[in-house]
């Protein structure tokens, strides 16, 4: 690491890195059965933070088979709702009282700023297991009165069992409390393989795991490759459900390898999401909003407004405020505290993101701004906030997701038309419109074919609202009473009173 960078790590953070890494099975910290190591990187530097375990096939089966003998017998299967929600509750704490360390954590190995990290991504980790602490006590069923004489019908939400779950790099412990805080609450136990890119923030997480208190072999964290670890977990014969967030195409894989023992899946997938800005909105608003929309997390989001379709008659107002916002904003190192965007995760996400930007250019798009790494930036995996403009529906840059700093804007001129073209993708996570004509928001928030839709807003989350996909940016809920539905399974049971019929 840059001494730059070493000076304003925190001790506790500086500490936790230098040691030696490890990974959580059955309550014991070990190394990967075959002894190899792979490299964390900070992408604002381009060195090394830290060695990993390079777990394998053979770690996760000692971690699945760690986690089915707690699902079946130990201390877990036997604790009431009221104490695991405790036990979550207490995770909860350990982690807000280590805040500033998870937040550097999250800064050096994913890029993003601090000041986002501190103020956005670990309260809501805590925010999120706090939610379901509190649904431990409530995971019911119900009575049902059935036509059959002299019986007694009632559901059970039980757990699914052992739960593979994989974590993506772009929100690394956020997206991983999504996950466990629900599947920990049902009773559930979890393999847990946090991105290659992002590893450290998961297994510092581990060790309050173990300090709240959950028993041996509940949470099991297993670091390494997805082509390696990743698919040993979701083809694994004794695990009940694989949870992923990533990609498309991995998704497709994930799937189809699921298919040969039918074990449950739900994927959060891709974006290419459309944001829609009416001639009628604030303008002021909706061109931040826009920007925001795009830029959060260094486009490195998968509910990404990467499409703004703007009405023609301010299309020539609303771009130059997005294009001065664009400018605005500070590269730098995410630990930095005047950087507003930090670098993206990773050579290779910098290679895809450059690939794009030559597509867009040699396809004919216009770069109204942006278009790759400024010069003043020689060494880290930044991209400059682009703009592009004068795109065509069949580009590249319009059709697929580029997962960056990159916006397509679009002028339109009849609402029909521009909801036809927001929902011309094969993605359906998110969209957006901005409006002050409320009949007119919920007619366009009615026909847009997205999971979540705002409006007069952008990236809006809480614990209690549901977040999943339409089409191919996949099926399933995160958050809220609905991702129940994905870590139980209901019994029903019919009981014969013995009544004279």
């Amino acid at each position: 690491m840059q001494a730059v960078t070493e000076s304003l790590i925190a001790p506790a953070v500086g500490e936790f890195i230098s040691r030696r890494k490890q990974m959580l099975i059955d309550g014991e910290w070990v190394d990967a059965a075959s002894g190899e190591t792979f490299s964390t990187v900070d992408p604002a530097t381009e060195e090394s933070l830290a060695e990993v375990p390079a777990g394998d096939a053979e770690d996760v089966d000692r971690a699945v088979r760690a986690a089915r003998r707690a699902f079946e017998s130990g201390p877990w299967p036997r604790m009431t709702a009221s104490e695991r929600g405790r036990a979550i509750w207490k995770l909860a704490d350990l982690i807000e009282e280590n805040l500033e360390e998870f937040a550097q954590l999250e800064t050096l190995d994913n890029g993003k700023p601090l000041t986002v990290a501190r103020a956005a991504d670990i309260p809501l980790v805590v925010d999120h297991f706090r939610y379901y602490a509190g649904w431990a006590t409530k995971v019911e069923g119900e009575t049902i009165p059935v036509s059959v004489p002299g019986m007694f019908t009632y559901t059970t939400r039980e757990p699914v069992g052992v739960v593979g779950q994989i974590i993506p790099w772009n929100f690394p412990l956020l997206m991983a409390a999504w996950k466990l805080g629900v599947a920990l609450a049902c009773g559930n136990t979890v393999v847990l393989k946090p991105a290659e890119q992002t590893p450290l923030s998961a297994l510092r997480l581990g060790e309050l795991i173990d300090a709240a208190g959950f028993p041996p072999g509940v949470v099991n964290i297993v670091t390494g490759y997805g082509e390696t670890a990743g698919a040993a977990l979701t083809k694994h014969p004794d695990v009940d459900k694989v949870a992923f967030t990533g990609s498309t195409e991995v998704g497709k894989l994930i799937m189809a390898t699921a298919a040969d023992s039918l074990k449950r899946v739900s994927l959060e997938l891709g974006g290419k999401s459309p944001n829609i800005v009416f001639a009628d909105a604030d303008l002021d608003l909706a061109a931040e909003g826009a920007a925001a929309a795009i830029y959060f997390n260094h486009g490195q989001c998968c509910c990404a407004g990467s499409r703004l379709f703007i009405e023609d008659k301010v299309f020539d107002k609303v771009l130059p405020k997005i294009v001065d916002y664009s400018e605005q904003i500070q590269l730098g190192p995410g630990l930095d505290p005047e950087t507003t965007m930090g670098p993206l995760v990773s050579s290779e996400q910098f290679e895809r993101v450059n690939g794009f930007l030559d597509a867009g250019k040699a396809e004919g798009a216009n770069i109204a701004t942006g278009g790759g790494r400024p010069d003043s930036l020689t060494k880290g995996y930044f991209v400059a906030p682009t703009v592009f403009t004068g795109v065509k529906p069949e580009m590249k840059v319009v059709r697929e997701e580029i997962f960056g700093p990159v916006v397509c804007a679009v002028p339109f001129k009849d609402p029909e038309e521009v909801v036809a073209a927001g929902n011309d993708t094969a993605y359906g996570l998110a969209a957006a419109v901005w409006t002050k004509d409320i009949q007119k928001a919920h007619r366009a928030a009615r026909m847009l074919k997205a999971g979540t839709v705002w409006i007069n807003c952008y990236n809006q989350f809480d614990a209690a609202a549901p977040f999943g996909g339409y089409k191919q940016s996949g099926f399933g809920r995160e958050m809220g009473k609905a991702a129940l539905e994905l870590y139980t399974q209901l019994k029903t049971t019919w009981v014969n009173l013995g009544e004279a019929g």
